[in-house]
């Protein structure tokens, strides 16, 4: 059985009528497997309500009300669920809050980038990256490079790159709140990494990061290696919180700058405006 994800994209981009669906492929079913995805959706609809009944969880299950009382009884053993006979009905326990144990947001902004990602690099053949801050760096935790033909790089996956020398961590940077902006150039100024050091001169670091909120980009330092490959980057949003930042990587012998602006930038940014948006639907 494979589950399609497909998504929306804003009119007026090629990309949007090219993105390609990603196939997610689940194993045959077992009774093992439907046993536990009824108990799963038993959860889901568990959660959108403070109290509910077997005949309600029937009804928008779809499962035989012997299943539900079945699996109930199951969930309420194990303490995900109890039974309120005072309110007459069904609610989530405590031990709920378990499952949700050990995911802090990054996993789901790389959940909802994945499929985005992967048709943006298969029709337009550069590298995507995907990064989430990790204390005074961003740290990629999704790469395209696999699927990339055209790729400067062998492999960027779970490595930090600076706040202040990187398309990524500069798009992160730049478009934070201002609170959180100083605080982490604070946590700069104590770096012995060289790529840092711009944080020692308040003035001319936030001069760039005002910049790069004009132009509504970032680009790595030209100074850094290698110097024979650029990347642009643009945060993701939801909410006004910068979840992550995505970036493009090209070499600079294939495109120049006035084509990677012209072109290119708005195709980032539209890439990160869908990735919010399916954000926005997991989180419902």
């Amino acid at each position: 059985m494979a589950k399609t994800i497909a998504g929306r994209a804003p009119v007026g981009h090629s990309y949007s009528a090219a993105f390609h669906q990603v196939e997610f492929h689940m194993p045959l079913k077992t009774n093992t497997v439907e046993a536990a995805s009824r108990s799963l959706l038993l959860l889901e609809e568990l959660n959108r309500h403070r109290v509910t009944s077997i005949d309600r969880l029937h009804k928008a299950t779809g499962l035989p009300k012997s299943t539900v009382v079945r699996l109930m009884k199951s969930l309420c053993a194990m303490g995900y669920a109890a039974n309120d006979r005072r309110q007459g009905g069904y609610a989530v326990a405590s031990r709920v809050k378990s499952l949700s144990n050990g995911f802090h947001g990054d996993p789901l902004v790389v959940e909802a980038a994945r499929p985005w990602a992967l048709a943006f690099t298969r029709q337009y053949h550069w590298p995507i990256a995907i990064a989430v801050l990790d204390r005074s760096s961003v740290v990629v935790r999704f790469s395209t490079i696999p699927d990339s033909p055209v790729s400067p790089f062998h492999g960027t996956l779970n490595t930090h790159l600076s706040l202040l020398g990187r398309a990524l961590g500069r798009a992160y940077l730049a478009f934070c709140p201002m609170s959180e902006r100083l605080m982490l150039l604070d946590m700069l100024t104590r770096s012995q990494e060289s790529e840092d050091k711009l944080a020692t001169e308040r003035k001319r670091a936030l001069a760039l990061l005002a910049t790069i909120r004009k132009q509504g980009f970032a680009e790595r330092d030209p100074m850094v290696e290698p110097r024979s490959s650029g990347t642009i980057a643009v945060p993701i949003i939801v909410n006004h919180r910068v979840l992550a930042t995505v970036g493009m990587t090209y070499f600079t012998s294939a495109l120049d700058r006035a084509d990677v602006v012209e072109r290119y930038v708005p195709l980032v940014k539209a890439l990160a405006d869908n990735i919010a948006a399916s954000v926005s639907s997991l989180q419902q």
